[in-house]
């Protein structure tokens, strides 16, 4: 994403908590700082994209934070997937200073990013949003940067996309296992379930991966269930009924107890192969 705004003519100022990834900021021509506060202040535009709510209020209110270095008039942006409550707090300190918000968390993943083709829900004032769409459509796909309501809403709308993901990879890994244990091959049923009613962007994009026995380990089962904890918890205040979609975060809690705080997206689905004895694998060619 760095390198994205760099080849778009933009001057770039980044940082990070990991010292050893200046040497690919500077090699991608932006500037390095080593401080939150050193990267906001040289900002018209800060971006911050971070692992969850606790290091994006980390990042922006600790003493010597990034909020504290931003000017009146400049806008943060900010590309985490995060909490609403979290970005409501730091974004009324934020518009009180005279500082723009938006949340824009994104989708797609490592190799979306580096193609400039993330998708983002953008939360915020539709003037706003407009003021910086050149920016946005940069690290995002111009088709897929949403509009999708108020402060906030960016954040509601990654959350809901990242739970229906989840819940079609348990549900999924379920009928697999059953399938599977009535006798029907992998391959075919994975045709079957693509090519029906019951199809979904996990079977289509993500079963091949689960078949060849790659549990995605580009982002930790702990994050995981961070998020699920924190979307049911927005559902139990909304009064929302929410039992299936917890009945999802509890057999990620599971798998993380079972697994620890290691990467891998589809550890839950390893759990439901595990207890149930039924490896979901391809046979060998």
């Amino acid at each position: 994403m760095c390198a994205n705004l760099v080849r778009s003519g933009r001057e770039v100022t980044a940082g990070d908590l990991r010292s050893e990834l200046e040497g690919a900021v500077t090699a991608c021509g932006a500037r390095w700082a080593s401080t939150s506060s050193e990267v906001a202040g040289a900002a018209d535009v800060l971006i911050t994209m971070l692992p969850g709510p606790q290091e994006v209020q980390d990042a922006m209110l600790e003493p010597g934070g990034a909020l504290d270095a931003l000017p009146a008039g400049t806008t943060w942006i900010d590309m985490s997937t995060s909490s609403p409550g979290v970005g409501r707090t730091i974004g009324e300190r934020a518009r009180a200073r005279g500082v723009g918000v938006l949340d824009a968390p994104v989708g797609g993943g490592v190799p979306a990013a580096r193609a400039g083709t993330l998708q983002l829900f953008v939360g915020g004032d539709a003037v706003l949003v407009e003021r910086h769409r050149a920016l946005l459509e940069v690290v995002g796909d111009p088709h897929r940067v949403l509009h999708v309501g108020g402060h906030g809403a960016g954040y509601t709308t990654k959350l809901l996309v990242n739970l229906l993901w989840f819940g079609q990879a348990v549900a999924t890994a379920e009928a697999l296992l059953l399938g599977r244990r009535a006798g029907i091959e992998l391959d075919v049923l994975g045709q079957a379930l693509a090519s029906s009613a019951a199809s979904s962007e996990f079977i289509r994009r993500d079963l091949e991966a689960l078949l060849g026995g790659d549990y995605l380990e580009t982002f930790g089962l702990d994050r995981c269930v961070e998020e699920l904890a924190t979307v049911t918890a927005l559902a139990r205040e909304s009064g929302v009924p929410f039992e299936l979609s917890e009945l999802v975060e509890r057999v990620h809690r599971r798998a993380l107890a079972r697994y620890g705080a290691v990467d891998g997206e589809l550890l839950a689905v390893a759990l439901l192969e595990e207890e149930a004895g039924v490896p979901l694998r391809r046979a060998p060619a």
